[in-house]
């Protein structure tokens, strides 16, 4: 019953007896309108509760043995005309909001601290990515710390994290041991070539792994880190080509700088399509497998270059080009297994957890990595053996 109704309920020879503060607050008149609501932000929600607390002061009228707080006046008039006052001077407004932030925030830590995996129709659709994975989503976890802290629980991401986390600790290491190698054992444009390697590669592993472990934290933190993982991936497929065509073109280096630049150009145009924002969605999924397998793909015209040049026995020998094909085959194998989602296509809520094609990609991208790695350190132990080139024409050089 509204405040309305009560007033209306009771009849003018009731205004002569004397009320009890039930009856008071039964008798109070409504001062709310809609100049003072516009006026007034929190004024709804004060209403509200008053109306709330009336009503269960109602409830109890027959057993009623309380007495009005110090602070509210018996007379409804002077009562309304402080409650209009606080709000005015917005103390009361303020306070209300304040006590919901800190409600949020409370339920908030509460929540992550306390959530658990859920089945795939359960998450919002901005995480719906493989409905092949029934369960072990995590859910929505709306702060950081929640998402690195799910790093050392079991879910669908566990795997995908950890492939790429230990794999940038790894090349970390490497870039480290390499680049503090004296100038007598390493060069410095051979601490550039290699440096371009490592750091492509620990930028790629380490956008992966940041992107797996917060994606979940929100819609905008999910698409962003997409971007940057996909952007990753050209960045280390540029960060390949680097020393394999320093090495191979090192004494025709006209033929080395036009390959270089063809491979940045193409590495730009595939970060460019990475920040597209409908690159990231499900659907695309065969699509970013393709470009980036385009993009790998195009190693094979400096290859077949090189061995018309040099003869094949010499491209296994001097440019490492059996490691270079096996880093390819690994590459697609997984870029093929991503796209078409094997092995839980075939057997869907099997694979939730461990040996999904999202792992297997991330473990393939490992093992090419560093069978790459070890095929320009064999080439870079060659260059380093035979010393500067020989005297050669203008027309060779070029």
């Amino acid at each position: 019953m509204s405040d309305f109704e009560d007033a209306l309920s009771f009849g003018d020879s009731d205004i002569s007896q004397p009320m009890s503060p039930v009856q008071a607050l039964r008798k109070r008149r409504p001062i709310w309108d809609e100049q003072l609501a516009k006026e007034i932000p929190a004024l709804q929600e004060v209403q509200e509760f008053l109306n709330e607390d009336d009503s269960s002061l109602l409830d109890d009228e027959d057993g009623y043995h309380g007495c009005p707080l110090p602070s509210t006046p018996v007379d409804p008039a002077s009562f309304d005309r402080e409650v209009v006052e606080a709000l005015r001077s917005g103390g009361l407004g303020t306070l209300m909001h304040n006590a919901h932030e800190a409600e949020k925030e409370f339920m908030r830590k509460v929540w992550a601290a306390s959530w658990s995996v859920c089945n795939f129709r359960h998450l919002p659709s901005w995480l719906q990515d493989n409905d092949y994975l029934h369960n072990g989503h995590r859910p929505p976890l709306p702060s950081f710390s929640a998402c690195f802290k799910s790093i050392f629980r079991i879910h669908t991401e566990t795997g995908n994290i950890w492939t790429h986390l230990l794999g940038c600790i790894a090349f970390s290491a490497g870039l480290l041991v390499y680049m503090t190698r004296s100038e007598e054992e390493l060069p410095l444009p051979d601490k550039l070539a290699l440096g371009t390697y490592f750091i492509g590669a620990i930028i790629c592993l380490g956008f992966s792994f940041t992107f797996h472990t917060v994606y979940c934290h929100s819609e905008f933190v999910g698409k962003l880190f997409s971007k940057l993982d996909y952007c990753g991936i050209a960045i280390q497929i540029t960060g390949s080509f680097v020393p394999w065509l320093y090495y191979s073109f090192y004494c025709k280096v006209r033929r080395m700088m036009v390959y270089l630049s063809f491979v940045i150009i193409l590495g730009i145009a595939s970060i460019v399509v990475s920040l597209w924002d409908k690159f990231s969605e499900s659907r695309f999924r065969p699509w970013r497998a393709g470009i980036f397998a385009i993009f790998g793909l195009s190693g094979v015209v400096p290859a077949v270059h090189y061995v018309i040049e040099e003869g094949w026995v010499n491209a296994i020998t001097y440019a490492s080009l059996d490691w270079l094909i096996l880093m390819g085959f690994l590459y697609l194998l997984g870029a093929a297994l991503y796209a078409f989602r094997v092995p839980e296509c075939f057997f869907p809520g099997r694979f939730d957890i461990w040996f999904q094609s999202h792992q297997i990609f991330h473990v393939l991208v490992i093992a090419a990595a560093f069978v790459h790695l070890h095929g320009i350190t064999e080439m870079l132990t060659y260059r380093m053996s035979i010393g500067a080139c020989a005297v050669q024409s203008a027309a060779t050089v070029l």
